[in-house]
């Protein structure tokens, strides 16, 4: 397997407008990694000081993320840098025992609406209010399946007709584990909630289902599963409301990195930008490993700027820009 080491250590980018620290290395392991990443440019700490930052969404020129202890989201901009966006973001009740109490996935809406899965609420909301005027106001889209709880919607997408696809692992509640008393479902599951609000259980056979997307055609889905024991990316086919043909798109050991399958995001070409074991794995629709953006501290999830050249990375407690392509 080749392997090309761009080992950057601590220094000052001169690419941009601002000194930012850069951080990283990238590993290619396919030439095709030259098809994505074509430029000399390493990744920059653009925000950092923050718990444990979440959820990156690319909209309307500015980056927004949740830091999901903090309960708050943050907008950075290349201008003003980051500041806070809303508050509280994901658990809006007077107190939670929850130690990720925030938002975690966010997603934009067909119409426009800013979408969040919020841990201490328990449930897929809208924000109501416009994305440049944020207010902490939100209209639950769901937050029960069968009368139960949701233990803690984790990570969202949103269909092109508006069709919402979420996981929801236990990590929002206080002991973050599956014996936890509030938790109310059995399983950690993927669901599913159509036009008309109907709620539908797409698979339940998943120990730790986290970051979730769809394929450009919107005909096939992509489900990381964030278990050190079963460290996969699972592709489905859509057929109407159901999952068909389940099987690993990759497998992973992490071999003493940090991180696990986490979140992802999946360009208009079908390539797969996705937090894993050591940093952002870039796989293409087929499954092939082709490189990896190396951290020292584990990637939560990614986002992509419009114009996909850009792929913007939540490291732990900081947030970088990684400038894939000129």
């Amino acid at each position: 397997m080749k392997k090309a080491f761009f080992v950057f250590l601590i220094s000052w980018s001169c690419a941009t407008t601002k000194n930012y620290v850069t951080t990283g290395e990238i590993e290619e392991f396919h030439p095709d990694l030259k098809k994505i990443i074509s430029s000399n440019n390493k990744p920059e700490v653009i925000a950092q000081g923050y718990r444990w930052t979440e959820g990156p969404l690319w909209v309307k020129n500015k980056l927004l993320f949740s830091d999901v202890p903090s309960n708050t989201i943050y907008e950075w901009t290349e201008k003003d840098g980051a500041k806070v966006y809303l508050s509280p973001s994901g658990f809006t009740g007077e107190k939670s025992d929850s130690k990720e109490p925030g938002s975690n996935g966010l997603a934009l809406h067909p119409n426009g609406k800013l979408v969040l899965s919020q841990h201490g609420d328990r449930q897929i909301a809208l924000m109501n209010a416009p994305v440049n005027k944020p207010l902490p106001k939100f209209i639950s889209v769901v937050n029960k399946y069968k009368g139960l709880r949701f233990s803690s919607p984790n990570d969202v997408v949103v269909s092109k007709k508006g069709e919402y696809f979420f996981t929801d692992p236990p990590y929002g509640l206080p002991s973050q584990g599956d014996a936890d008393p509030l938790k109310e479902i059995s399983f950690n599951g993927v669901y599913k909630v159509t036009t008309t609000g109907q709620v539908i259980l797409l698979t339940d056979t998943l120990t730790r289902p986290n970051g979730i997307a769809l394929f450009p055609d919107e005909k096939q889905l992509l489900v990381a599963n964030s278990d050190p024991a079963k460290p996969n990316w699972y592709i489905y086919d859509i057929e109407g409301d159901q999952l068909k043909n389940g099987r690993i798109f990759y497998s992973m050991k992490t071999k003493g990195l940090p991180g696990s399958p986490d979140g992802l995001k999946i360009d208009k070409r079908g390539n797969v930008y996705a937090s894993g074991p050591g940093g952002i794995c870039i796989f293409n629709s087929s499954g092939v490993f082709l490189g990896r953006v190396r951290l020292k501290d584990p990637a939560s999830n990614c986002a992509l700027s419009e114009d996909e050249k850009t792929l913007y990375i939540t490291n732990n407690k900081q947030v970088l820009r990684f400038k894939m392509r000129d």
